[in-house]
């Protein structure tokens, strides 16, 4: 098993080498640094614009390969390089990680739970009420896009607070950075974390439910649940045993990938509610034609999906006894 991990590790590396190197050389070729200074009061001269480009390593008059060179370099020692406005990347990379990993932690381990156990209830319960409620209630919220139902769960805030008389559910920004206390701090960031944390669980919920429904129902009618009952195992005992262990594995890579890849996913949700996370900053880096920002999350995102392969790999191997490593 560590020699077929360490394999699947090297080669993931090679993967996320070439495709922070293809963000960075898309990133460099496209976007234009050098707007960010035109229609300035007073203007800014083009000498200094060209001094200023250079010092960042985001002059586009300097040859590709330069730039490439530099920013590889580094990479390799640690260094992410400027922001358009000068800051440290890494300096924002932290701070921008830090945020969506507060905002998605929770949230995708109760949806993606929760999405497996309604879809192994409603197989379970093949047509009943409950099973049709799960579906319907499913089909409706992956109809909306994740913006309608963001703006609808904040208005649905709104209202509540008018209903309370005070504002009980918080629906912009991360905490309110006047309060002091700790308990005061801790009380704020789970009054804001709560809408937008249900925006991702609903939508979890409903897509990884479907999935996890027909994979259980293939399971259902196996030769080796029916052998299993005959053995004594209750009808409980076999489907938590043995069903839906074996009904999960087709839906682990799609768990592991959609989870670790919401860093960078959950742009609506962090844009309508005004948290700070990578998502934002990759469509601020886009639209500030900032390339290195925008090679940091290219790069980020790449070093995300080798460790939901590894993560997916081990999982696969831990739940399927009949995977064996050559």
């Amino acid at each position: 098993m560590g020699r077929y991990l360490l394999r699947r590790l090297v080669n993931y590396l090679a993967l996320v080498l070439i495709a922070a190197s293809l963000t960075y050389t898309l990133a460099a070729l496209s976007l234009d640094p050098r707007s960010n200074f035109l229609g300035r009061n007073p203007p800014v001269s083009a000498t200094s614009v060209s001094a200023t480009l250079d010092e960042y390593n985001l002059n586009p008059d300097t040859p590709f390969v330069v730039r490439f060179g530099h920013w590889a370099d580094g990479v390799a020692h640690g260094d992410l390089g400027r922001t358009v406005t000068g800051g440290q990347v890494n300096d924002e990379f932290a701070r921008r990680v830090g945020v969506s990993t507060r905002l998605l932690l929770i949230a995708t381990i109760v949806g993606s739970i929760g999405g497996v156990l309604v879809g192994a209830w409603g197989a379970i319960r093949q047509y009943r009420v409950s099973d049709r409620v799960a579906t319907l209630g499913s089909f409706f919220i992956l109809a909306m896009p994740v913006p309608v139902i963001a703006v609808t769960l904040k208005l649905w805030s709104i209202d509540v607070n008018e209903a309370v008389g005070f504002k009980l559910i918080e629906y912009t920004n991360e905490y309110d950075p006047g309060l002091t206390g700790t308990w005061d701090i801790l009380l704020s960031r789970l009054q804001h974390l709560l809408v937008p944390s249900l925006t991702l669980i609903l939508v979890q919920v409903a897509l990884y439910s479907r999935y996890q429904r027909s994979t259980m129902l293939d399971v259902l009618g196996s030769d080796f649940l029916r052998t299993a009952r005959a053995k004594g195992l209750s009808r409980r005992a076999a489907l938590m045993k043995h069903g839906l262990r074996t009904a999960v594995l087709p839906v682990v890579p799609l768990l592991v990938y959609n989870v670790v890849l919401l860093f960078t996913g959950a742009t609506f949700t962090e844009k309508i509610y005004g948290w700070h996370g990578m998502g934002e900053w990759l469509v601020d880096s886009i639209h500030t034609n900032d390339v290195n920002a925008v090679a940091a999350v290219g790069m980020f995102t790449a070093l995300v999906v080798l460790v939901a392969g590894l993560l997916s790999d081990v999982l696969y191997a831990a739940l399927d006894p009949r995977v064996r490593v050559r």
